[in-house]
């Protein structure tokens, strides 16, 4: 009787996940069925003292994100929705002031603009500044630890685009 018990059981927990995997999508994006490809313009630097590369590298960064937790597909002729802007902050500020004016700590924060349109439907554009920081030891050079601060910043900054757009967050 148990043995019974345990089956149904199983097959209900089955069944039970199938129709709420079918109701949600784990990547939660919510683009409209009629959008089906893209473009990310090359962000322009338009920061001081920004990297030479910024532009390509999170402009790369950005395509690639939709490309690969999205449906669509990129075009660059008469796309359904539109990514343009420009990289307009690059600064590194003291944090965490110590006794004597040192610091402990740097901060790299990267603004950067966004213009969005949705040539599918006509209220569906937006305009917004992103921003995002990493911390760094002030004993560190910046120009040895760069790389990976950028990734950092520009893999949450694609992430908070990517959630504005797809997720109206």
């Amino acid at each position: 009787m148990s043995a019974i018990k345990n089956q149904i059981l199983f097959l209900g927990l089955t069944l039970g996940m199938l129709l709420l995997s079918s109701c949600y999508s784990f990547k939660g994006t919510s683009i409209s069925p009629e959008v089906n490809t893209f473009y990310v313009a090359l962000f322009e630097n338009n920061a001081i003292n920004v990297v030479p590369t910024l532009d390509v590298v999170f402009t790369e960064r950005l395509r690639d994100k939709i490309r690969l937790e999205s449906r669509l597909r990129y075009n660059d002729t008469e796309p359904d929705i539109e990514f343009s802007g420009a990289i307009i902050g690059y600064d590194i500020s003291s944090v965490a002031p110590q006794p004597g004016e040192t610091t402990a700590f740097s901060r790299l924060k990267i603004t950067v603009s966004v213009n969005y349109l949705n040539n599918k439907v006509e209220d569906d554009k937006w305009k917004q500044n992103f921003d995002f920081f990493a911390d760094f030891s002030a004993d560190e050079n910046i120009i040895n630890i760069q790389d990976d601060l950028i990734a950092t910043i520009n893999n949450q900054l694609v992430e908070n685009i990517f959630n504005k757009a797809f997720n109206n967050w």
